[in-house]
C-alpha cells in the first residue's frame, strides 16, 4: 500500500504533465480572464435561510451569481413550492445559479450515490442551474483514494450530467483523508479523460490540505469554472485549522492578489464564490455580511 507522500507525488506528476499547457504562462497568449462574483449562501448564516430569502441577500448585495446548498432548495421543493416559481424569481433578480453543493456518495456507493446525484441534478436544472460539487463525501479514511477508479467513475458521473444538464465539479476537501490535495483531483480528471472534466478549488482547502497555489501556474484555465474564495489565519497550524477558521479574503495570510494573478492569466471566465462558515461574522446581518464580502473581492 502507498504511502500518503507517494500518493501526492503520483497525482500531482500525472496531473499536472495532463494538463500543463503546451506554452509557458509567460510564453502563452491567454486572454484575460472575466470574474463574476458568486454568493455561497453558507456565508450570511449559520442556521439556514429561506431559499428564497438568499436570493434577496445576493441580489441586494450586488453579485451576479448564487452558490445554493441541496438542503436548501430541497426543503423549498418539498415544501410544495414550484421550481419554475423559483427560476423566474431568480430571473427577475438577475441572478444565475452558478452552483450546488451537494454531498452524494457517488464515490462511496455507486449506486446509490449516483441514484441520489441524479435527483439532485434535475433539481438543479429544474431552476436553471448549470454545476453541482462534487467531492468525496462518505468515502472512508482507512485506506488510500483508488484514483484510477475515481478517475473512472467521475468520467461516468460527466456522462450523467450532461443527460441532466448539470455539469458535476470535482470538489477536494484540505481536511479529507482521502481527497485533500490539487494533485489528486488533476490526477483524477486526467484519468476520465473528458473534455467537461473540472475542478473546484479553493483558497482554504488549497492551504489545508498542502497545496501549493503556484499549481495554479500549470492548469489551463478551461479546468476552472468555479473558485471558492476566502481567506485562512496565520495564528493557527495549519492541521489544526477547520471551516469555521477562514475569513474574509484579504483579511488573513493567503497570497489573494497572487491568487487572482492566476487565474487572469489562465484566462477563461472564472467564478469567484464566497464561501465562508465564520461564527463571528454569523452574529451580524446577513446583508452586511454579503456587501463586506463582496467589497472584499473585489478589493
Amino acid at each position: 500500500m502507498k504511502t500518503r507522500k507517494e500518493f501526492i507525488s503520483i497525482a500531482g506528476l500525472a496531473g499536472i504533465a495532463a494538463f500543463m499547457p503546451e506554452k509557458s504562462i509567460s510564453e502563452a497568449n491567454y486572454p484575460e480572464t472575466n470574474f463574476r462574483f458568486c454568493l455561497n449562501t453558507s456565508t450570511v448564516s449559520k442556521n439556514p435561510l429561506d431559499i428564497v430569502k438568499y436570493v434577496d441577500i445576493a441580489s441586494e448585495a450586488g453579485y451576479d451569481g448564487i452558490e445554493i446548498w441541496i438542503r436548501d432548495l430541497k426543503k423549498y421543493l418539498d415544501s410544495g413550492k414550484k421550481a419554475s416559481d423559483l427560476k423566474k424569481y431568480l430571473a427577475d433578480k438577475n441572478l444565475t445559479v452558478e452552483n450546488a453543493i451537494g454531498f452524494a456518495p457517488w464515490l462511496a456507493d455507486k449506486e446509490a450515490g449516483f441514484r441520489q446525484m441524479k435527483e439532485e441534478m434535475e433539481m438543479v436544472a429544474s431552476i436553471g442551474g448549470k454545476r453541482i460539487a462534487a467531492p468525496a463525501a462518505g468515502v472512508k479514511g482507512d485506506r488510500p483514494l483508488d484514483l484510477f477508479m475515481a478517475g473512472e467513475r467521475y468520467r461516468e458521473l460527466l456522462q450523467l450530467g450532461r443527460q441532466t444538464g448539470v455539469m458535476p465539479q470535482l470538489e477536494f476537501w484540505g481536511a479529507s483523508d482521502v481527497l485533500w490535495h490539487i494533485g489528486q483531483a488533476l490526477m483524477i480528471i486526467s484519468i476520465s479523460g473528458d473534455k467537461n472534466a473540472r475542478i473546484l478549488p479553493d483558497v482554504y482547502h488549497m492551504f489545508r490540505g498542502g497545496s501549493s497555489y503556484d499549481t495554479l501556474k500549470m492548469i489551463d484555465g478551461s479546468l476552472i469554472e468555479i473558485f471558492h474564495f476566502n481567506d485562512f489565519v496565520s495564528t493557527k497550524p495549519r492541521t489544526e485549522q477547520n471551516d469555521s477558521d477562514r475569513v474574509y479574503p484579504g483579511d488573513g495570510a493567503a497570497p489573494i492578489k497572487d491568487i487572482l494573478s492566476c487565474l487572469k492569466t489562465m484566462g477563461g471566465e472564472k467564478v469567484l464564490s464566497l464561501e465562508l462558515f465564520n461564527e463571528n461574522y454569523w452574529k451580524e446581518d446577513p446583508l452586511t455580511i454579503a456587501k463586506t464580502g463582496l467589497m472584499k473581492m473585489k478589493m
